[in-house]
């Protein structure tokens, strides 16, 4: 199996180099990454609960998905591949926002991305990939935010930063 590598990036977004995925997960140092929130015609978002294997935030509660663009994928295609390879489907994607965080992880760890926020609409059940995803659910924003409220603990770090954040660049009904 290939190691994955991440593109290091400036707060700018330029990409300064590449280092494997743990490695820079190991050093806390800042790379490129993507969250996807997929939407129904309900207006209800796409959950997923992390696989009990993950080497970090396993079996939390999350974003439709998200990861690490390859080099030369565009934010697009690495977000529609990676919806495919968790999730078992692709929708058309677009572009809102980027933001910087830094979340430390209780195993040594830590998150440093730059990540890009990618919305879509998807209306049909997942497939899920069951080596990435234990398992998914569809909530309305309002939802979700009263959970966030109530068990923190059950949600991923830059989920929790996405919500309190950037909720109304999330929120497709404004």
């Amino acid at each position: 199996m290939v190691e994955e590598h991440v593109i290091l990036v400036n707060e700018n977004d330029e990409q300064i180099g590449t280092m494997p995925k743990l490695e820079a997960h190991e050093k806390a140092v800042l790379h490129r990454a993507f969250s996807v929130f997929i939407f129904n015609d309900h207006n209800e978002l796409l959950l997923q609960q992390r696989a009990k294997h993950k080497y970090h935030s396993p079996l939390l509660w999350t974003n439709t998905c998200c990861s690490h663009q390859r080099e030369g994928e565009s934010n697009i295609d690495a977000g529609k591949r990676r919806l495919m390879e968790e999730m078992g489907f692709v929708t058309d994607l677009r572009e809102t926002i980027s933001f910087i965080y830094k979340a430390p992880f209780d195993n040594g760890l830590t998150e440093h991305e730059l990540d890009h926020i990618l919305i879509g609409q998807y209306n049909d059940e997942p497939k899920i990939n069951p080596d990435e995803v234990e398992s998914w659910k569809w909530m309305t924003l309002e939802a979700v935010k009263v959970d966030i409220e109530l068990h923190p603990a059950h949600y991923t770090a830059w989920f929790k930063i996405i919500f309190d954040r950037f909720y109304e660049h999330i929120n497709i009904t404004k």
